[in-house]
């Protein structure tokens, strides 16, 4: 069977600069079925749903709702749900994890703050705290928006759960369903594809110890999609893996050309161009939509700005 995946993979699709954009992202427990359209879908209130994804318009935050793996009896919903709420911005990584049995207390949120990177009114509204338990490997699952997210998220997300991966949860959209199995980690916010149990464990053990897996890496979602490519591939330039140390602080340009400078926590600073291609040949983008050529981010230059690095450090 042909899947939009299975095109992607044989045609060997770049990944980096592919991932959501999301500088906080607000997830809420809601089991049972899910539908393309999650927040209006499920069986969640859709008229709280609608009245969060207009109150997080413009903000910053993007919301998902999550599920632990396994069946999904059509139960209606928890009595009492997990909420987490994650800032992915380096120099301010959070992510606070709260217990509500009222999910209209939701809309007391200050998405704007939160998305802004200030934390208190979840503290304020649902006596949220810093989370002390393991980083969230969320792993995209909703076969109603794309085939690929069932068939390949969902035997992944229970083998993670299974061999004991506490922080696991089954997510309803993170985008780019040809790289699935997709998965973001949290609290630092990269997203990752087409993803294998022993892969993640692996960036999970890396999250634990303070650094950052490039392979198979997607980007930061902290950034737009030139920034996400080209602080992957300063990365790879500086053989630099501690999270956290890289920051995009400037992007220049328009479609299809863009120049982004990336700073380092110890100075130095880095200039990245970013064209946008097209993947050819044509290939579905989803399961059953059209052939398309996708857009790529492709690093054509990664240049180190010495001057600034040797001022900097005098």
């Amino acid at each position: 069977m042909s899947t939009c995946t299975t095109a992607s993979r044989q045609l060997d699709e770049p990944i980096s600069g592919t991932a959501a954009t999301a500088r906080t992202w607000l997830l809420i427990e809601q089991p049972g079925p899910w539908g393309a359209k999650a927040l209006t879908s499920s069986h969640l209130d859709p008229a709280l749903g609608r009245a969060l994804k207009a109150a997080a318009q413009g903000t910053g935050v993007r919301i998902a709702l999550i599920r632990r793996p396994g069946r999904h009896a059509d139960c209606g919903s928890p009595a009492e749900r997990h909420v987490y709420v994650a800032h992915t911005t380096p120099g301010n990584v959070w992510l606070h994890s709260a217990m509500t049995r009222d999910a209209g207390q939701l809309l007391d949120l200050d998405l704007a703050a939160l998305g802004a990177g200030d934390p208190r009114s979840f503290e304020e509204v649902l006596q949220g705290r810093p989370h002390t338990g393991e980083p969230l490997a969320l792993v995209c699952t909703n076969g109603k928006r794309d085939r690929c997210c069932a068939l390949l998220g969902r035997p992944l997300a229970a083998e993670l759960a299974a061999s004991g991966v506490g922080g696991t949860w089954e997510v309803t959209h993170l985008g780019g369903h040809r790289f699935s199995p997709t998965v973001l980690i949290l609290p630092h916010g990269y997203a990752y594809g087409r993803a294998e149990a022993h892969a993640v464990k692996e960036i999970l053990q890396g999250v634990r110890e303070g650094r950052v897996v490039t392979e198979g890496c997607r980007g930061n979602s902290a950034w737009e999609r030139p920034g996400q490519a080209a602080e992957l591939a300063v990365r790879t330039a500086a053989r630099e893996h501690a999270a956290g140390v890289l920051t995009v602080i400037r992007t220049d340009g328009t479609a299809p050309r863009w120049e982004v400078t990336v700073a380092h926590s110890d100075g130095r600073l880095w200039r990245v161009v970013v064209a946008q291609g097209a993947s050819l040949p044509p290939r579905p983008e989803s399961c059953g939509s059209a052939l398309g050529s996708p857009a790529r981010m492709d690093v054509v230059a990664v240049r180190q700005l010495e001057e600034t690095a040797v001022a900097v450090a005098c």
